[in-house]
C-alpha cells in the first residue's frame, strides 16, 4: 500500500509538470496572414461600401467558396501556403452571378513562430492581373508585401 501511494504521488507530480505554456496556442496574429482587399469607385477613386460580395479562392484543387458578406469595405483572404508563386481569386455580387477572376502573383518566405504555431508564411512581391473584368473593372496596387493584416494590398475598382 506504501507503495501504491508513493506511485500515485509519482503520477500526479508527473502530469503537474508536464503541463505546457501557452506556447501551444497560436495567438495574436502570429499565424500565416491573409491579403487585405478594399474597394474602389472606378469614376471618383474614392473607397466605397459594396452591398454584398461573393468571394472564392481556388487553392489548387478547385474553387473553395469563401461566402457572402454584406457591407463592406474591405475583406480579408488567406492565400495558398503551397509553393504556388500564385492564388486565382474570383469575386461576384450575386450567388451565381458573372464573376471576375483575379491572379495574385508573389514570392514567399517561411519563418519559424513556435511549437504551437509552426511556420508562418510571408508574402512579397505582390502583383496582380484582372483576367476576366466583369464585374471588377480595374486593380489598383496597395502595399506590395503581406507581413500583417493591417495594410491593404489590392484594390479592386467597380
Amino acid at each position: 500500500m506504501k507503495y501504491f501511494k508513493f506511485l500515485i504521488v509519482i503520477c500526479f507530480l508527473g502530469m503537474l509538470f508536464s503541463c505546457g505554456g501557452d506556447d501551444d496556442i497560436c495567438e495574436s496574429g502570429e499565424g500565416t496572414p491573409r491579403m487585405k482587399v478594399a474597394f474602389k469607385s472606378l469614376e471618383s477613386g474614392k473607397a466605397v461600401t459594396l452591398d454584398s460580395l461573393y468571394v472564392a479562392v481556388d487553392y489548387g484543387s478547385g474553387k473553395v467558396q469563401l461566402g457572402k458578406l454584406q457591407k463592406i469595405d474591405s475583406r480579408l483572404i488567406p492565400l495558398r501556403v503551397d509553393d504556388s508563386p500564385f492564388t486565382d481569386v474570383y469575386f461576384r455580387f450575386e450567388d451565381k452571378g458573372v464573376e471576375s477572376h483575379v491572379r495574385v502573383n508573389y514570392t514567399t518566405k517561411t519563418q519559424y513562430v513556435s511549437p504551437g504555431c509552426g511556420i508562418k508564411k510571408t508574402y512579397e512581391n505582390l502583383s496582380s492581373e484582372l483576367i476576366q473584368s466583369n464585374p471588377v473593372q480595374q486593380l489598383e496596387a496597395g502595399q506590395n508585401q503581406i507581413e500583417n493584416e493591417d495594410k491593404t494590398n489590392l484594390f479592386l475598382l467597380f
